[in-house]
């Protein structure tokens, strides 16, 4: 019990920390698409390892990023892959090698747009991997009460506050797919930040006008997943 007290308190800080770090938003000029996964039972590796090699037939090769849940979220796996300004669907679809195909449990899949490519790639550390190899990601999705969507857009693109350790940030807005309307992803350059910022954030949690309680005056549903990075 005193374990799960303990992660609760870590993912509520964490979404203080989702809302108050996102930068001044730029054009969302382009689409991305995010798959999440959780792996068959006893798949986890195997899975991971799979979703690493992004596929052939991809419109932008080394365009993407894979993440790994660490807490939060039953996903194991997100992707996220650049498509470029548009994005089309075969109707033969895209079917997994025989090899692939029980790895996975579960997935869902939303087409987003956001950034282009060199300022996400910028934000996400994957400009020089090499130095950003022990970063932190903090995945968040954020469903807007009924009339609020304009309110939540602008409390989860927030600055970040005093004494905050945000590498980078970026905010996606829902095209199609899952039922949520924006995706954050904040990175932290290590765990050492990440535990810094949230020691930060945690101070002003109750203040008028925190991004704790602007998130629960204009969202009727949010979760958020802490993740590291193993592609690229």
């Amino acid at each position: 019990m005193k374990s799960t007290c303990v992660l609760l308190l870590v993912l509520l800080f964490v979404s203080v920390s989702a809302v108050r770090n996102m930068p001044a938003q730029t054009a969302r000029t382009d689409v991305y698409h995010v798959h999440f996964a959780k792996a068959a039972l006893g798949k986890g590796v195997e899975e991971g390892d799979y979703l690493k090699k992004q596929g052939p037939d991809a419109p932008m090769p080394g365009h993407y990023i894979v993440l790994r849940h660490q807490s939060g979220e039953d996903w194991d796996y997100a992707v996220i892959d650049h498509l470029g300004t548009k994005a089309t669907i075969d109707a033969a679809g895209n079917p997994p090698p025989a090899n692939a195909r029980d790895l996975n449990a579960w997935h869902g899949d939303t087409f987003v747009n956001g950034p282009a490519w060199p300022p996400f790639a910028k934000a996400m550390g994957l400009d020089d991997t090499a130095k950003s190899a022990g970063a932190v990601y903090v995945v968040s999705v954020f469903r807007a009460a009924p009339g609020h969507r304009d309110q939540l857009e602008k409390a989860v693109s927030q600055p970040p506050g005093p004494g905050e350790t945000v590498a980078g940030a970026v905010l996606m807005q829902h095209l199609e797919g899952g039922p949520w309307q924006f995706l954050t992803i904040t990175r932290y350059n290590s765990w050492q930040d990440f535990a810094t910022n949230q020691k930060a954030s945690a101070a002003e949690t109750l203040k008028p006008g925190g991004g704790w309680l602007q998130v629960r005056d204009h969202s009727s549903y949010h979760n958020d997943t802490i993740t590291d990075r193993i592609a690229p």
